[in-house]
């Protein structure tokens, strides 16, 4: 194989798949990327079993074949250089040889048929959404999944499809056990995708959708069996799903409101910032007192000391004292854009939702936790 290829467009697919290249995996072929030139185009895989990313970009094959080159070094040296177009050459023995025509490099390689096979399910519905609109839907739940290993049916976010007075929306939720966040989003055929009764996008590959979103434009998704694909432009994305039973959500979010009260969400957030220094492992709750037009916060450690904010609201119902993680209302309030927001409570033992118009279809729920 021998190619010549812009340095921009390469970079820009190597960058890609940075945070899916295996860097500390028992099979070092799923470290680089697969190169497969052929006719006019150059096609880059890489996996990590889990996930599947293949994009194909235009080069000038002088000679056509397949290597595979470490996917961070190759990545660096694209940083580094300032030229623009590379020189990319199969050796003897695996080696391969890459110039800028400034600085050359020999990089030892694996037997490109080592690498794992990339297999795009074939006669996936798919369905275009507004890549806005999915960046929106997944940075508003993806922080709530779990990180801890005993959760396996917590670690990924739990897609399906809603219908609400006749209309169909695409869910997405996410918990870790002591919050939740949802979201719904009109989807336009939302109905032709393939969803069941909901399926479990893994964290990793929520993140790398979020990844292809991010450029903006539209992205089409589509689901069959076991697998997500996601398309954007001349690039592929096939996530395998969690085969995990996502909780019955519905039973924790509460279906009315007896404590409803309005407050600025910049104001919010920064005191919970304030709550939270004084938090650690062992000591990390804000007490909230909600009484006669006034939100107290209390932050206590008997090892560093107190800290405590008080906000005016109108309110005028009974008093409400209960215990939260600051940290979570600080993760929900980031991810919305409302300036005014709606904290909702039941009473001292249920949990508090958060909710804004600007984020419409969107809510967040924080577990309530002992003082």
């Amino acid at each position: 194989m021998e190619i010549k290829i812009d340095r921009s467009e390469l970079l820009k697919s190597v960058s890609r798949v940075q945070s899916i290249i295996e860097r500390k995996s028992s099979m070092p072929v799923l470290s680089t990327i697969l190169f497969d030139a052929s006719g006019s185009d150059v096609r880059l895989s890489a996996t990590d079993l889990e996930l599947g990313f293949q994009e194909t970009i235009s080069a000038n094959v002088i000679q056509e074949g397949s290597i595979t080159i470490s996917g961070r070094k190759l990545f660096e040296i694209l940083k580094e250089s300032k030229s623009e177009t590379f020189l990319i050459k199969m050796k003897e023995n695996n080696w391969v040889f890459i110039s800028d025509e400034v600085a050359r490099f020999d990089l030892a390689c694996i037997a490109p048929d080592e690498f794992p096979a990339f297999i795009e399910p074939e006669g996936v519905a798919m369905v275009e959404i507004d890549a806005d609109t999915l960046t929106d839907m997944i940075n508003k739940t993806i922080y709530a999944v779990t990180l801890e290993e005993a959760g396996f049916n917590l670690s990924g976010v739990f897609t399906e499809r809603v219908s609400n007075d006749g209309d169909d929306f695409l869910r997405m939720i996410a918990t870790d056990g002591h919050r939740l966040s949802m979201i719904d989003k009109a989807i336009t055929n939302v109905g032709l995708l393939d969803l069941g009764k909901g399926v479990m996008i893994p964290k990793k590959g929520m993140s790398e959708l979020n990844r292809l979103a991010s450029e903006g434009g539209t992205v089409s998704i589509g689901f069959k069996q076991k697998e997500c694909v996601a398309k954007k432009g001349n690039a592929v994305l096939v996530i395998r799903l969690l085969d995990a039973k996502f909780p019955d959500y519905q039973a924790v979010v509460p279906k009315e409101c007896a404590f409803p009260i309005l407050l600025k969400r910049s104001l919010l957030l920064e005191a919970m910032r304030k709550m939270l220094i004084l938090s650690n492992e062992r000591y990390r709750a804000v007490k909230i007192t909600l009484e006669k037009d006034l939100l107290d916060l209390i932050s206590t450690n008997p090892d560093l000391g107190e800290g405590q904010e008080k906000i005016e609201i109108k309110y005028a119902g009974e008093r409400i004292e209960a215990g939260f993680n600051p940290k979570y209302f600080i993760d929900i309030l980031q991810s919305m854009e409302s300036d005014m927001i709606r904290m909702e409570f039941t009473e001292s033992t249920r949990p508090c939702v958060l909710k804004g118009d600007a984020d419409k279809g969107f809510i967040g729920l924080i577990m309530p936790m002992r003082v």
